[in-house]
């Protein structure tokens, strides 16, 4: 009897430290992504809105740096992380000059984006 109350619990604690992870991307987002990434595309940066698995440097309404347009694949957890953690190591040339150092931040902001439609 006591596995059947510790997996709905386990289950319910996975569930709320996804979201509470969602939520502090989300502060990361506010304090260094939102100045270039807003809504819509702009000069600055494209929209981020749907990047969870779209294709890298895939959007027509942002011209991108040589170094994304070179990259091939989509916007998986793996890469918005490796992006995040070192914009330039991962696309030379890139216009973004700074990333997310810390690895539970650059965690919570691939959480985050998972969540922009």
């Amino acid at each position: 009897m006591t596995h059947r109350l510790t997996l709905p619990l386990a289950l319910a604690l996975a569930l709320s430290a996804g979201a509470a992870s969602a939520a502090d991307g989300a502060k990361t987002f506010q304090l260094q992504c939102k100045t270039c990434h807003g809504a819509k595309s702009s000069p600055a940066g494209p929209s981020l809105a749907g990047v969870a698995g779209r294709k890298i440097a895939g959007l027509t309404d942002f011209t991108y740096s040589a170094g994304l347009k070179a990259k091939s694949g989509t916007w998986t957890d793996a890469n918005l992380d490796g992006y995040l953690a070192g914009p330039m190591k991962f696309a030379p040339g890139t216009r973004m000059a700074t990333g997310v150092a810390n690895p539970a931040d650059r965690a919570a902001v691939v959480a985050y984006l998972k969540t922009l439609k």
